[in-house]
């Protein structure tokens, strides 16, 4: 008769001629199948779950010898702490692996302090169900790389170990010599002196409010290097011809928290209806014509969003690309400034 998916799973492996002086979580690592991270061997370990002679072996540095043999206890994946919620999800792709979706404005990606439920991950732990196979041995989407709350756009998670690892690969790298492909659109205020151009300029946490990043010294404490690459799309004036805003796209070779926000704030093109880096600018839509100044005024986020994603599948190794259409607020302020 076969278990449940709420037991235990219990391995037993033997140590072959040739694989001796190997380090036990190593060795174990290595027989595990793919759902079970090295990381969670290492955790099973601690936790006395493995098993030799009948007495937990805890020492993942324990080098193992030929001819004995380890039994390992996989427990099943714990419920995830958040609860799963119905809520409509705009997907573009799925497989037993992972899952793309096109988030919305104002939906904010894990739950937190101030936002407890409402959140993509309520919403993938109740669409997804039993199709997760556990990370770090609870039954939770894998977030890789996260968008905030009012930026629209393409985000992949992981339903298991195995595309997690891989996926967190590639966005560790930031595509500077892998797969991963990510670009943002950005309407800002003002023209860009140039048609393209690099911000590299480190952010760290801004000195009068922890809610903020800033541009800071190479030398400060908190300083974390930040590259972004911008090129002009789409230029608008006002009736009198004056340079007015600008349609960007931005690709990033790091990933730090609003660095698209922070970055194009420092070269004084802040994103239009940024409360945070472009609130001193808020004022211009009253020099605006109509329907442009309701439009701006009525914007109430940052005109941003995450238009491409591409990235390599981390168990097929196919390469995969997707497109997020502009949300309609986005679009209504385009065709407004036009």
């Amino acid at each position: 008769m076969s278990g449940s998916a709420d037991d235990p799973e219990i391995k037993a492996f033997t140590v072959t001629e040739g694989e001796e002086g190997q380090r036990l979580d190593a060795w174990l690592a290595g027989r595990m199948p793919p759902h079970v991270s090295r990381n969670r061997v290492a955790g099973l370990i601690r936790d006395g779950q493995v098993g030799f002679r009948n007495k937990p072996s805890t020492a993942g540095k324990k080098k193992v010898a030929a001819g004995e043999t380890y039994t390992v206890l996989i427990p099943p994946p714990e419920p995830a702490a958040p609860e799963p919620q119905q809520i409509a999800l705009d997907i573009l792709y799925e497989d037993d692996h992972l899952i793309v979706v096109n988030k919305p404005a104002g939906m904010v990606v894990h739950p937190a302090a101030g936002n407890p439920d409402g959140t993509l991950v309520n919403a993938l732990l109740h669409h997804c169900g039993e199709s997760l196979a556990g990370i770090g041995g609870v039954k939770r989407p894998g977030i890789v790389h996260r968008l905030d709350k009012d930026t629209s756009g393409v985000m992949v998670a992981a339903k298991t170990e195995e595309a997690m690892a891989g996926l967190a690969a590639q966005f560790a790298d930031h595509g500077k010599s892998g797969p991963l492909e990510r670009a943002y659109l950005a309407l800002v205020w003002g023209i860009p002196p140039a048609a393209g151009g690099t911000v590299d300029a480190p952010l760290g946490r801004a000195s009068n409010n922890r809610l903020k990043r800033a541009v800071v010294s190479p030398g400060a404490p908190d300083a974390r290097h930040a590259l972004t690459r911008y090129k002009m799309l789409q230029s608008f004036a006002d009736e009198k011809q004056h340079p007015l805003a600008a349609l960007l796209e931005c690709r990033l070779e790091t990933g730090r928290t609003h660095q698209i926000r922070v970055h194009m704030a420092h070269i004084g093109n802040p994103l239009i209806g940024d409360p945070l880096y472009g609130k001193h600018f808020a004022t211009k839509a009253e020099a605006l014509a109509e329907p442009a100044r309701s439009l701006v005024k009525n914007f109430s986020r940052q005109a941003l969003h995450a238009a491409i994603l591409g990235f390599e599948h981390p168990v097929t190794g196919e390469h995969l690309c997707f497109e997020a259409p502009l949300p309609s607020d986005f679009e209504r302020l385009l065709s407004g400034l036009g």
